[in-house]
């Protein structure tokens, strides 16, 4: 093993490319491993970042329409029957499974049909905004955990760099740079995809807090007027 640590720097020191696909190459494997894995959770990262940009784009734009054309209705009921059976917007298919509630409850007294649509409206509101939330862990995930993922293929690159140095017995920096560079080539796509994760996960929580707060807003105003 020694010998080939001590082959692979030598190759290494006579080699001055420095770009990116090279410090892959001439990395072991499990920096390779490492670099694999971050530059695959930053690809997975952004792939839910879009998705999550466009979905709070729509539902906004949706709900805010559904809102308007609610409060312009002549009947609740007559609104309901005009929507269409299947829906994206998540306020809508909160108040379709509250107005078949209402209907089921018709015979009931005031205080019972009250309170069972009341738990019909928090059960589909926890159940839309956890589908809202979907992937936000992950998000949180490569945030927390991508920085020392990095760090980890840093000390494992450094700590072979010293062990093919006390093995060559050559302190040359054309020797020792390589190795180094691939190394810190770990931390930096642990910070590039860690940064990202974390900014888009701050932001989407928020958006999901205050598109909550709508839905529970809209919640109590139905639950005023049926």
């Amino acid at each position: 093993m020694e010998t080939d640590i001590a082959t692979q720097v030598v190759g290494l020191g006579g080699a001055n490319d420095f770009t990116l696909w090279n410090l892959f190459v001439r990395a072991d494997i499990v920096v390779k491993s490492v670099i694999i894995l971050l530059i695959a959770a930053s690809i997975w990262s952004w792939a839910i970042i879009f998705d999550k940009y466009k979905m709070f784009k729509r539902i906004n734009n949706s709900t805010l329409e559904f809102e308007n054309k609610f409060w312009k209705a002549k009947s609740a009921q007559s609104f309901s029957d005009s929507l269409p059976v299947k829906s994206l917007d998540p306020v809508t298919n909160i108040f379709k499974s509250a107005m078949s509630e209402v209907m089921k409850t018709r015979s009931k007294s005031s205080a019972v049909q009250a309170a069972r649509v009341e738990r019909v409206l928090e059960i589909n509101t926890e159940k839309q905004i956890t589908n809202i939330e979907k992937n936000f862990t992950f998000l949180a995930t490569v945030g927390a955990t991508a920085p020392f993922i990095g760090l980890f293929g840093t000390v494992w690159g450094i700590m072979n760099s010293f062990q093919s140095i006390a093995i060559s017995r050559n302190t040359s920096l054309a020797i020792v740079a390589p190795g180094i560079a691939e190394a810190l080539f770990a931390t930096a796509l642990g910070l590039l995809a860690a940064i990202p994760a974390v900014v888009a996960y701050n932001k989407f929580n928020s958006d999901s807090k205050r598109y909550s707060a709508r839905i529970e807003n809209f919640c109590k105003r139905f639950l005023s007027i049926i």
